[in-house]
């Protein structure tokens, strides 16, 4: 259940009983330059039965995997650049919004960012902490292991029942996404790290230490843009931690970095991958490479409507089959089903694929 407070930064006509259902913003914001992808609204309506009175609550689309969830499935070996540049852009879009309009989320943390298989997007949600700047109405904020200092001396303050002079500002939020993106470079939880007395008097050297982990990553200069990045964000003197905006300018979202198989396989999309299909000798003439696109058509409909489908017949993309469904709930359900089905003698691997690339034609060298 999502705190009413949220109701504030929605426009006018997504409020109160006037909600469309299904309505979904898509609106560039000119003072930024975003185009956001906000949750889809289907309604708002007054919970009477809850123990505290009567409460406003949002019924919101159902969002897939939490980045916390793709950190139990990286094994301790981290996250890929791709998908990390992918959630810092993201999430740095929707703070650099929230922030515009004055609000602070004061919850962020791997378990508040899902991703979107329609929007082939991460979003943030649950605003149950988050407070208007300079209005805040919440004691305590944030979640163990990604709580801003300012915020964890505010909240021993407010246990004393004394209260802080240090205003708690949208910069907890970037402190919060700075500990979320070396999680998934790391691949570790950090909450004793950052919890620690070393961590308060030398968090700069601990990030170098972690970059230089031969164990994590080769030391790239992809990756130190990104290390740069984290620091910025992990200042203690929260003024003068980089603006969600500032983020947003690093070089680090620069870099063309394409998914690793296990990216392709953890976030869904309408848009399937097949693999280990077909052989080159199968493209070799034009009737038994249209026989082979229709037996596929045939057993992906099974699932599903098909919008396109499409065989590469030379590199890249060579003997892969790209499959379009209509969203991504039949993709997900023909992933589950085809992979490990035998196809011609062949045991058949089923990822996802991003669905822009797709439309724009672009076939990733997938990273093995």
């Amino acid at each position: 259940m999502l705190d009413a407070r949220v109701l504030d930064i929605l426009p006018y006509h997504l409020r109160g009983g006037g909600v469309q259902r299904g309505h979904k913003l898509h609106q560039p914001h000119q003072a930024l330059g975003l185009l956001l992808i906000p949750v889809t609204l289907y309604g708002v309506f007054t919970n009477h039965f809850s123990a505290n009175g009567p409460s406003r609550c949002l019924l919101l689309e159902l969002l897939d995997i939490s980045v916390s969830e793709l950190l139990l499935h990286s094994s301790n070996q981290g996250c890929s650049m791709w998908m990390i540049q992918h959630c810092a852009r993201d999430v740095l879009e929707a703070l650099a919004f929230l922030h515009h309009k004055g609000y602070v989320h004061a919850d962020l943390k791997p378990r508040n960012i899902l991703w979107s298989a329609e929007e082939e997007c991460f979003k943030l949600i649950d605003f149950g902490l988050s407070f208007k700047e300079g209005n805040q109405d919440v004691k305590y904020i944030q979640t163990d292991g990604y709580r801003a200092p300012e915020a964890e001396l505010q909240n021993c303050l407010a246990q004393a029942g004394l209260q802080s002079e240090i205003e708690c500002t949208s910069a907890v939020d970037l402190w919060s996404l700075g500990i979320v993106l070396l999680e998934m470079f790391s691949g570790m939880k950090l909450k004793h790290t950052v919890q620690s007395q070393e961590w308060k008097t030398s968090s700069s050297a601990i990030i170098d230490h972690i970059f230089a982990s031969e164990g994590v990553v080769n030391s790239a200069i992809p990756a130190y843009h990104l290390r740069d990045l984290i620091k910025s964000m992990l200042h203690y003197d929260q003024g003068k931690r980089a603006t969600a905006e500032k983020a947003l300018c690093s070089p680090f979202f620069s870099i063309p970095f394409a998914p690793h198989i296990e990216d392709l396989v953890m976030l869904p999309t309408p848009v399937l991958r097949l693999l280990n299909v077909l052989s080159d000798a199968s493209l070799q003439t034009e009737e038994e490479y249209e026989d082979i696109l229709e037996d596929i058509r045939e057993e992906c409909q099974k699932y599903g409507p098909v919008v396109s489908l499409l065989i590469p017949k030379e590199n890249p993309g060579k003997g892969q089959v790209f499959v379009e469904y209509a969203n991504a709930g039949d993709s997900k359900a023909a992933q589950k089903m085809l992979t490990g089905k035998m196809f011609d003698g062949k045991f058949v691997v089923a990822t996802f694929y991003p669905l822009s690339a797709y439309k724009r034609g672009y076939l990733y060298q997938t990273l093995l």
